[in-house]
C-alpha cells in the first residue's frame, strides 16, 4: 500500500515503513491470501446482519436500518501513545465536570473573565432548572466520548466533546468479539488490552453514582427512546450486558416519591437511569409538554436526590461546539495544567473578525453548526459544490453565532481491506470514559470510526462511514 502523500498512516507512519504497533501484525497479513481476508470480510457482515448490528438513517419520509461497515485490519496503538490519550482524556473529563458543576453554582469561570457569560446564557442546552442542583456524587457527565484525529504531523488532537448521549460503545465491543472469533490467532500470546469488561465496570461506575434515596444494592435501568431510535441496537446491548432493565417511558411511573417501573410483581424502585433521551424529552411536566418519551415528575424526583440520572440533565453545554473552542481554558482554570491533548484551531463566527475570515476563506474550512452532531449540518469546504458554498454563505451570515469553523484538518490514515488489497483511508477515534466520584476510567482503545471512501474526511456511520477493531499494544 502507498500511504496518501501528507497524511500521516498509522501502520506506515509518514515514511511509509511499518511502525513498530503494527510489525507483529504486518508479518501475520503478509502471510495471508487475499481470498481468505476477503472471505472474512464477508463473514464479518454476515455476523453483524444476524447479530442486528444495525443503525437507523432517517430520510424524509421514514427511517432506513443499514449495517454499518467493518473493516478487518486492525486500527493499533503503541503503549506509550495510548498513555498519553488516556492521560489528556482524564484530564479533559475532569475539567469539563468541574466546569458543569461551576455553570450551576458559583460561575467563577464567567466572574473571571475567562468565557463569556453568554455562550451559556443563551445556549439552548443550559437548564434553568438545574441551577443550584448537585447531582449525586458529583458527576454530571457519566459517560463522554471524546473525538480524537491524529494531525499530519502525527499529534493527537481533540475534535470535539460528546458529554450528552455518546453512542458507538456497543461497536467497539462487537468489533473485538468478531474479530477474536474470525482471527483467534491473532490474539493468542498477543498482549492486546481487552475492552470486553465495558459493561461491567460501566455498571460498577453507575452504582459507585447511585442517590442518596438508595437503600442496598442499586437497581440500574437502560431509558430507550424505543425501537425506532438510531441506536437502539445498542441501548438493549448495553441494559443486556449490564444485567440492567431496558425501559421506554410507559414502563415507568413515579411512586411515593421514586422512579418505579411497573412489573407483574408490583413497581421496582429505579436508583439510577442511564438515559438515552435528549433533555427536552426527559419529563413533559418541566420540558417539552408533547414528549411521551419521558416520565412526567421524574426532575422532582432527581432534584430531592431520589434518582441518579446519568448523563445529567443539562450536561449538553460541555459538548456545544462554542464551548470546545474554550476547552483549553476551561482545563487551566479548573486544573491549573496545560492541556494534554490540543484541540484543533477554531474559529468562532459569533466573533466578527472571526466571521469575516471564515466568510473570506469558506471553500478551505469545514464548518459545523455549534449544536449539530452526527455529520449533519456541516460544511466539508474543499469538498463543497459552488451552490453548498453560496447557500452556506447565507447561514452564516443570517445566523454566525451557529457555527463554528475549523481547517481541513489532515486526519490520519489507516489501511483498510479492498478488493485491490490495501488502501489508505481516513480514521478518528472516539474513546469512551466512564466517571464515577473520585474516578475517570477510559477504556482501552475505544472506537475507530473510518471513512471508507476514498479521499473522504467524513467519518461519521450516518455518512457512510464505517468501524474498525482497535488495539492497544506493549511497545
Amino acid at each position: 500500500m502507498e500511504p496518501r502523500e501528507g497524511f500521516f498512516d498509522e501502520m506506515y507512519g509518514l515514511a511509509g515503513n511499518v511502525r513498530a504497533p503494527y510489525r507483529a501484525y504486518g508479518n501475520w497479513f503478509a502471510d495471508e491470501q487475499p481470498r481468505r481476508l476477503l472471505a472474512k470480510t464477508a463473514e464479518a457482515e454476515r455476523v453483524f446482519r444476524r447479530t442486528g448490528i444495525t443503525f437507523n438513517v432517517y430520510g424524509d419520509d421514514e427511517a432506513e436500518e443499514r449495517l454499518i461497515p467493518f473493516d478487518i485490519v486492525p486500527r493499533i496503538l503503541g503503549a506509550s501513545e495510548w498513555a498519553t490519550i488516556e492521560r489528556g482524556v482524564q484530564q479533559r473529563v475532569r475539567a469539563l465536570n468541574a466546569f458543569l458543576h461551576d455553570v450551576y453554582h458559583r460561575r467563577e469561570i464567567f466572574k473571571a473573565g475567562r468565557i463569556p457569560v453568554g455562550l451559556v446564557a443563551d445556549n439552548a442546552a443550559f437548564l434553568p432548572v438545574m441551577l443550584g442542583q448537585s447531582p449525586p456524587g458529583g458527576v454530571y457527565t457519566h459517560i463522554v466520548g471524546v473525538d480524537i484525529i491524529r494531525s499530519d504531523e502525527g499529534r493527537f488532537m481533540v475534535l470535539e466533546d460528546n458529554c450528552r448521549t455518546p453512542s458507538g460503545v456497543s461497536y467497539m465491543l462487537e468489533n473485538r468479539e468478531t474479530m477474536m472469533q474470525m482471527f483467534p490467532e491473532l490474539f493468542a500470546g498477543r498482549r492486546i488490552r481487552p475492552v470486553g469488561d465495558y459493561p461491567q465496570n460501566l455498571r460498577t461506575s453507575l452504582e459507585a453514582s447511585a442517590p442518596p434515596a438508595a437503600d442496598g444494592p442499586a437497581v440500574l435501568a437502560v431509558l430507550t427512546p424505543g425501537i425506532h431510535n438510531a441506536a437502539y441496537f445498542e441501548h438493549a446491548f448495553l441494559a443486556d450486558q449490564m444485567g440492567a432493565e431496558l425501559v421506554e417511558a410507559r414502563d415507568l411511573e413515579i411512586v411515593d416519591g421514586r422512579v418505579a417501573m411497573r412489573t407483574t410483581e408490583g413497581p421496582l424502585r429505579i436508583d439510577v437511569l442511564y438515559r438515552r433521551v435528549d433533555d427536552d424529552y426527559l419529563d413533559p411536566l418541566v420540558f417539552r409538554p408533547d414528549s411521551v418519551l419521558g416520565v412526567p415528575g421524574i426532575m422532582d424526583v432527581y432534584r430531592v436526590g431520589g434518582i441518579t440520572i446519568a448523563n445529567a440533565p443539562g450536561g449538553g453545554i460541555a459538548d456545544d461546539k462554542a464551548i470546545y473552542s474554550y476547552v483549553p481554558e476551561i482545563i487551566e482554570f479548573y486544573t491549573g495544567e496545560k492541556p494534554i491533548l490540543d484541540n484543533v484551531p477554531t474559529w468562532r463566527c459569533s466573533e466578527p473578525e472571526s466571521l469575516g475570515y471564515v466568510l473570506e476563506h469558506l471553500s478551505e474550512l469545514v464548518v459545523k453548526e455549534v449544536h449539530g452532531s452526527g455529520g449533519y449540518g456541516m460544511l466539508v469546504g474543499p469538498a463543497a459544490s459552488k451552490r453548498e458554498l453560496r447557500e452556506f454563505r447565507k447561514k452564516l451570515q443570517t445566523r454566525p453565532a451557529n457555527y463554528i469553523a475549523q481547517p481541513t484538518v489532515a486526519l490520519s490514515t489507516v489501511p483498510v481491506l479492498t478488493r485491490a488489497g490495501l488502501a489508505p483511508r481516513h480514521v478518528d477515534l472516539r474513546p469512551f470514559a466512564l466517571v464515577a466520584p473520585g474516578r475517570v476510567q477510559v477504556s482501552p482503545g475505544g472506537l475507530t470510526r473510518v471513512a471508507m471512501k476514498k479521499n473522504s474526511l467524513v467519518v461519521n456511520s450516518s455518512q457512510g462511514g464505517g468501524t474498525k477493531d482497535t488495539w492497544v499494544v506493549d511497545d
